[in-house]
C-alpha cells in the first residue's frame, strides 16, 4: 500500500483596496488634527469658546440679565470672527504644504489627483463650521433659557457666525490654489479686512453694499420688535451659503477638477450667490416703514395691556411678561407716597422710536397725560431706578411734561421716592444720575426728559437715604401736600422731612 499525502495552500486574502473618497475622507481628518496644532486656530478656538462660556456661566448683571433674543442671535456674530481669520491663514499654509517643503512633484504623481486633496483641505474646514454651529446654539440656548428673556431669535442669524467661518477656511484653499505662494495668506487677510470695512461703509444710496460683507452689524443700543427689525437676514444667510459653495467649487476647479457635476455645481452656486445678493438688497419696504412709524407714533395699536392691582401695563406683545417687573416698582413707589398718589392708578405704556431704523437712536417726547408713565424696552441695572424716578415724578407732578420742568424742592421727593426702596439706594443714586456721582448738581436720567438735581438737593436726597426709611416715610405721608406743592422749596423739604437745611435750598423757579 502506499499513501499520498496531499498538501492544500492556505489561501490568502488580497488587501482591499481603499477608494479614492476614503482616502479624500481620511487626508481630511488627518488635517482637521494638524489645524489644532497650529497656534493661530488653537489660541483663537481656545478663546472663542472660553470666552463665551465664562460669560455665559458668569453672567454679568443689570441689564445683561433681560436679553432680548432678537438682538442676542446678531450678538453670536463677532465671537467667531478671529477663528475663521485664523482658519483662513492656517488651512492656507496647510495646503501649500508640499510647496513650502518641495515635495510638490512627488505629490503630483501620487494616486490621489489634485483636485481631491484640494477637496479634502476643503473638508478639513467643516468640523470648524459645526463647531462653531454648537457654541452658537449653546449661547443661544442659554440667552432664551434665562427668566429675564423676550422675543424671538433668527435661525438666518444665528448661522452666519459657522458660515462666516466656512467661508474663511474656503478663501484660505482658493488663495493657496490661485497663488501658491506662503506670502499670499497676508495679503489675503489684509483684502479680506478691507474688503470687509469698505462693504460695511456703505451709506445713503449705496447702503445695500454693505449687506456684501459677511457679517452686518448694527449700531443702535435699542432694541425693536422682531416684526419690526427689517434685516434680510435669510437672503443673507442664502447669500453667504452661495458664496462659501462658490470658493469652495472654485478651488476644486482651479486645482484641476473638470468633471461636469464640479461645473454644474459651480453654476448652482453662482446662481444662490446672486439670488442672495440681490434679494438682500432691497431695503426697508414701505410696510414695514408704515410698520415702525404706528409702533412710534401710535403705539396703543400694536400693543397688549394687562392690569396689576390698581394700575394698567400696555406693551408690545414680546415685551407682556415683563410687565409684572414694572409693577413692583411702581408697587414700591406707590407705597412710600402719600394723599391720592398711594392708590392712583397709573398707566404704564412702554414706547419705542422705530422710525429712523436700527442705526438711530431718538429720545421719547414727554406726554401731557395725566398719570401716565413711559417705560422702554431694556430692563434691568440702571433702567430700574430711572423707571422708578419717572414714576415717582408722575405721582408727585401729575405728568412726565410738567415733571421735565421741575426745578423747586419737589425733586427730593421725587427722589426719596424712587431710591429709598431699592437694596442699594446710594448705588441707585449714583446710577440714575448722569455723572454717576453723590455730590453735586447732576442729571437725573429718565424715558423722557431728564431731571436735574441742585448741590443742595442731592445734599438732602443723600441725608434722606442714610436714615430710617419708616420715619421719613411717616413725615413724607404726613406732609404730601406741602412736599408736592409747586411752591416748595429745597429748603422747605428738608424741614419738614427732618433734613439739615442745605446752603443755597431757598431756590425759586425762573418758569
Amino acid at each position: 500500500m502506499s499513501a499520498v499525502l496531499e498538501t492544500t495552500a492556505t489561501p490568502v486574502a488580497a488587501p482591499q483596496r481603499r477608494t479614492p473618497w476614503a482616502a479624500v475622507i481620511e487626508l481630511a481628518r488627518f488635517e482637521v488634527r494638524q489645524q489644532l496644532w497650529f497656534l493661530p486656530v488653537f489660541a483663537t478656538l481656545l478663546l472663542y469658546v472660553g470666552w463665551t462660556g465664562w460669560r455665559l456661566l458668569f453672567p454679568a448683571d443689570g441689564m445683561d440679565a433681560y436679553p432680548a433674543l432678537q438682538d442676542v442671535d446678531r450678538a453670536t456674530q463677532s465671537g467667531p470672527m478671529l477663528l475663521g481669520i485664523a482658519l483662513l491663514v492656517c488651512v492656507n499654509r496647510a495646503a501649500l504644504r508640499d510647496r513650502r517643503r518641495g515635495t510638490d512633484r512627488q505629490v503630483d504623481v501620487a494616486p490621489m489627483e489634485p483636485w481631491r486633496r484640494t477637496l479634502a483641505h476643503l473638508l478639513s474646514v467643516v468640523p470648524f463650521g459645526v463647531l462653531t454651529a454648537l457654541v452658537v446654539i449653546g449661547e443661544f440656548t442659554w440667552q432664551a433659557l434665562r427668566p429675564g428673556a423676550v422675543g424671538h431669535g433668527s435661525p438666518a442669524e444665528l448661522a452666519v457666525g459657522p458660515l462666516y467661518v466656512l467661508l474663511c477656511g474656503t478663501l484660505g484653499v482658493l488663495g493657496a490654489r490661485l497663488i501658491p505662494s506662503s506670502f499670499a495668506a497676508p495679503l489675503l487677510v489684509v483684502g479680506f479686512f478691507a474688503t470687509f470695512l469698505f462693504l460695511s461703509a456703505g451709506t445713503g444710496e449705496a447702503a445695500w453694499s454693505r449687506w456684501l460683507s459677511p457679517v452686518v452689524s448694527e449700531n443702535s443700543g435699542d432694541t425693536f420688535p422682531s416684526d419690526l427689525i427689517g434685516r434680510p437676514a435669510a437672503w443673507h444667510a442664502l447669500y453667504l451659503t452661495g458664496l462659501v459653495l462658490l470658493v469652495a467649487l472654485g478651488a476644486v476647479l482651479a486645482a484641476g477638477g473638470r468633471s461636469r457635476a464640479l461645473k454644474a455645481g459651480l453654476a448652482g452656486a453662482l446662481a444662490l450667490t446672486l439670488a442672495g445678493a440681490v434679494a438682500q438688497s432691497g431695503g426697508v419696504s414701505p410696510q414695514l416703514q408704515a410698520a415702525r412709524e404706528r409702533a412710534s407714533v401710535s403705539p396703543e395699536k400694536e400693543q397688549t395691556c394687562v392690569r396689576h392691582e390698581t394700575s394698567t401695563y400696555c406693551a408690545f406683545p414680546e415685551w407682556t411678561p415683563r410687565a409684572a417687573s414694572w409693577a413692583k416698582v411702581v408697587h414700591e413707589v406707590q407705597g412710600l407716597a402719600g394723599g391720592t398718589a398711594h392708590t392712583q392708578p397709573l398707566l404704564v405704556r412702554q414706547r419705542i422710536e422705530a422710525r429712523y431704523g436700527l442705526d438711530s437712536s431718538s429720545a421719547f417726547e414727554p406726554s401731557g397725560d395725566p398719570h401716565r408713565v413711559t417705560v422702554g424696552v431694556d430692563w434691568g441695572g440702571n433702567r430700574v431706578p430711572e423707571f422708578s424716578a419717572a414714576v415717582a415724578s408722575v405721582l408727585v407732578a401729575g405728568n412726565e411734561k410738567t415733571a421735565g420742568k421741575m426745578c423747586d424742592g419737589r425733586l427730593v421727593t421725587v427722589m426719596w421716592l424712587a431710591l429709598s426702596w431699592q437694596d442699594d439706594p446710594m448705588q441707585s443714586l449714583r446710577d440714575v444720575r448722569l455723572d454717576d456721582s453723590l455730590s453735586g448738581s447732576a442729571i437725573v436720567l429718565s424715558p423722557t426728559d431728564p431731571l436735574s438735581m441742585t448741590a443742595a438737593q442731592t445734599d438732602v436726597v443723600r441725608e434722606l437715604l442714610g436714615k430710617p426709611r419708616g420715619a421719613v416715610e411717616a413725615a413724607v405721608k404726613a406732609h404730601w401736600a406741602q412736599l408736592t406743592a409747586p411752591t416748595v422749596t429745597t429748603a422747605d423739604a428738608a424741614r419738614l422731612l427732618g433734613a439739615a437745611v442745605p446752603k443755597g435750598g431757598e431756590e425759586k423757579c425762573e418758569n
